[in-house]
């Protein structure tokens, strides 16, 4: 997912925070945002939403205690309407199931919900694996999945199994918390539960809100559904073209089969623009690019559309704040296997 993708912060996380000692204007001022950033109506960047949870961590001091205190500390009155279906589901597993469905309204991170044997494994991805969030955004979306599912049914529901990608944290916190082993340093960020308890129904389940709400989620996600594809298609016609040339808005506009206004107009309907997505698309390639040794610098340049290699170093530096040579470096030897 590309990096135009904003997060609208509902007032409720907020207020989620206010409950356990922190400000809005604290965790603004320890991320280097303005309030202004955060007040936008299109809502905060990627970058500017995992700078607002890495601020909260590094004021927090105990991560493991904040994760608990955050995840009890929300008030289900202020859910934002997404969340809110998920509360008012029928059962747990149908919330598990709208919450997954509703996370693609919420970038940067996904669900993948799988059930098998006797465990219902939930997965945490993130919309660009080159930009993972903080561990704490990773925490806190694994236990708001159980809390969830602990206030709908009224009961104290434990996991069978918690993963994370990070390194260690107080482990014995969380434990407590999720009532069961967790682990750090895994392949991926994973909770698993008891498949039976997917079945416990909802006292919170409310047919008429669920008919109220569900028809506008729907809308949503299939409008932006639509939109990311378009975007996805203006990607797809710049990668062709770009080997060698800098793609010209003109011809991708004609091969979409409209004018270049109208190619401006949707793009920045969507809160993007055609030199944003040329930019992203080439930062992906030359990253993709640069992982193979057996291409040369001024070969990645020329790859990226780039017709001097000074200009591709310039470029390269804005999006790693490095060179690729240095970049490329640092990449081999975190690939390069330990000495046994």
């Amino acid at each position: 997912m590309i990096s135009h993708d904003r997060i609208k912060i509902p007032p409720g996380f907020w207020n989620g925070l206010r409950e356990i000692g922190f400000s809005m204007q604290e965790i603004t001022a320890k991320a280097q945002l303005m309030p202004a950033q955060i007040e936008r109506p299109e809502g905060v960047t990627i970058t500017e939403y995992f700078a607002i949870w890495q601020a909260y961590s590094e004021l927090v001091g105990d991560i493991s205690e904040a994760v608990v205190k955050l995840s009890t500390a929300f008030d289900t009155t202020q859910y934002p309407p997404s969340m809110l279906a998920t509360f008012h589901a029928r059962d747990y597993r149908d919330a598990l199931n709208r919450m997954g469905k509703y996370k693609k309204l919420c970038p940067p991170e996904s669900l993948q919900i799988k059930e098998e044997g006797d465990d219902c494994r939930i997965q945490l991805s993130w919309s660009d694996p080159q930009q993972p969030g903080p561990p704490m955004l990773a925490a806190i979306t694994l236990a708001t999945l159980l809390e969830l599912g602990r206030r709908g049914t009224g009961r104290l529901i434990h996991a069978k199994l918690v993963e994370f990608s990070f390194p260690l944290m107080d482990t014995g916190t969380l434990e407590t918390y999720f009532g069961c082993p967790v682990r750090f340093g895994a392949d991926t960020n994973r909770l698993t539960l008891k498949r039976s308890d997917l079945n416990l129904p909802f006292l919170s389940y409310n047919e008429e809100m669920l008919e109220i709400l569900t028809p506008a989620l729907e809308h949503t996600l299939n409008e932006r559904q639509s939109n990311d594809s378009f975007v996805l298609t203006v990607e797809r016609i710049i990668k062709h073209g770009l080997a060698g040339s800098r793609p010209d808005m003109l011809i991708v506009a004609r091969d979409l089969g409209m004018s270049e206004r109208t190619l401006q107009r949707r793009l920045a309907e969507e809160g993007t623009s055609f030199k944003k997505i040329l930019s992203h698309v080439r930062h992906e390639m030359a990253l993709t690019y640069l992982k193979d040794p057996s291409l040369e610098i001024h070969e990645v340049a020329f790859l990226t559309g780039y017709e001097d290699q000074n200009s591709f170093y310039r470029a390269f530096r804005s999006w790693e704040g490095e060179t690729p040579a240095n970049w490329r470096i640092k990449q081999n030897s975190q690939s390069v296997p330990l000495a046994r």
